[in-house]
């Protein structure tokens, strides 16, 4: 009862495997948790993080053209907005109030490179807030754009480095051809 007609239904029962301590987001019985926060010292903390957008020179060259308006600027304000709404979209991610948050996005012969960079001071990193903004602002770019090309791709979205906390600084390391 409840699907689709015609679908067989079945109860699966769910056991949840014991974590490895590394993963903070699962409790000892192996259930996803929200990590408590509260003795964590606050400190200052950034993040940037990174998308591109593959697209056709057509579509590269209808950029300035679009009648939704500037899917650059359009995209640039959704990554801003996004990341103000991380702890909405990622279940087990702390709201944080954020310092500063900024998206910057670049024209290349092949697409759209995007640029996040995250800052607040707090006792948890802002590690989500640049990843969502890179990727809203990616997809918004695809949005404003899908009508010349389906075949727009969003690719290599990362996070490219990150300060402060508990476990250190961390810089992604340059990609070997």
């Amino acid at each position: 009862m409840g699907g689709p007609p015609g679908i067989r239904q079945r109860t699966l029962k769910v056991r949840y495997l014991a974590m490895p301590k590394k993963l903070s987001h699962y409790g000892s019985d192996g259930r996803a948790r929200m990590v408590n926060t509260s003795a964590k010292a606050i400190t200052n903390r950034t993040a940037s993080a990174s998308a591109f957008v593959a697209m056709k020179p057509s579509v590269l060259r209808a950029l300035p053209n679009n009648p939704k308006g500037d899917p650059l600027e359009v995209a640039r304000l959704a990554g801003i907005m996004a990341a103000k709404k991380t702890s909405e979209l990622i279940p087990m991610c702390h709201p944080v109030a954020l310092s500063h948050i900024a998206v910057d996005i670049t024209v290349c012969e092949n697409g759209v490179g995007i640029a996040s960079h995250a800052s607040t001071r707090a006792e948890t990193g802002v590690e989500m807030e640049a990843l969502v903004a890179a990727s809203v602002a990616a997809l918004t770019v695809y949005d404003m754009c899908k009508a010349l090309d389906k075949g727009i791709e969003i690719r290599d979205v990362f996070l490219t480095s990150k300060t402060g906390g508990k476990s250190g600084d961390y810089r992604r390391a340059a990609k070997k051809n």
